[in-house]
């Protein structure tokens, strides 16, 4: 951290790691801090209010995913691929295309 961010509130855009779609919705995800952040979450179309995702526990290592209440009845399949596609984005900070331009890994033990 540089001396001019310490003290102060980061701005969304400072927070903003990247973005994803699943080729209808457009996903955002933002780190709760600049340093060392614990969660992340993710939103929808641009609107922080529409919070799709929040994963915390990335400093324990005890991972909790909690579901927006209008994404909850999702597909298992599709949420499985949100999660994925948002640690790429929250780790790599890099912007990924839609669901359809590559196959995602799910290794489920």
């Amino acid at each position: 951290m540089d001396r001019q961010s310490r003290g102060r509130n980061p701005s969304p855009g400072e927070l903003e790691r990247g973005r994803f779609s699943d080729g209808h919705t457009d996903f955002t995800v933002r780190a709760s801090s600049i340093d060392a952040p614990d969660s992340f979450q993710v939103s929808a179309d641009g609107n922080p209010a529409d919070i799709v995702l929040i994963v915390s526990g990335i400093n324990s290592g005890r991972l909790h995913a909690t579901w927006g209440s209008g994404w909850r009845s999702f597909a298992p399949d599709w949420k499985v691929w949100v999660e994925d596609a948002a640690f790429k984005v929250f780790y790599k900070g890099v912007t990924i295309g839609d669901r359809r331009q590559g196959k995602v890994r799910f290794c489920d033990g």
